[in-house]
């Protein structure tokens, strides 16, 4: 009885007689590259044509090596914190962020209304002005 969705699916018996629906060229079809035991065509390889990642053209970069990715947090997730001081490492043992990649940049999203001194590496002007409007510090951290 072969087995239902949920289980194990029972794997492909090659070579063992008509019966079983895999017999004679098990599965290989008549000769070719790929009927032959050994030989494995490699991803892409189109039989000899040009493959289709030489057919298209190549324009532009792949990726800039120097750009910085920056750990973004809001200010709404900053007011929810109940400390003087918030810094990247805070941020990180609280678990407001994950990682630190290039840096901490804070956003101007929501609203602050206790005053903090929040250091890290890049303030957008709204963020820095709503720090500085409850009487707090947005300090720049160098990279």
């Amino acid at each position: 009885m072969r087995a239902k969705f949920p289980y194990k699916k029972r794997r492909k018996r090659l070579g063992c007689g008509i019966g079983s629906g895999h017999g004679k060229t098990s599965t290989k079809g008549h000769k070719g590259q790929r009927a032959r035991s050994g030989k494995q065509v490699r991803q892409g390889y189109e039989g000899g044509q040009t493959p289709l990642y030489r057919r298209l053209p190549k324009r532009g970069f792949s990726h800039n090596a120097f750009k910085k990715f920056y750990t973004i947090v809001n200010l709404e997730q900053i007011a929810k914190l109940d400390e003087k001081e918030i810094t990247p490492d805070l941020l990180l043992k609280k678990g407001v962020i994950k990682e630190l990649r290039s840096g901490l940049k804070v956003l101007g999203n929501g609203e602050i209304k206790k005053t903090v001194t929040v250091k890290a590496h890049l303030f957008s002007a709204s963020a820095k002005t709503k720090i500085e409007a409850t009487g707090g510090q947005a300090v720049i951290i160098p990279a």
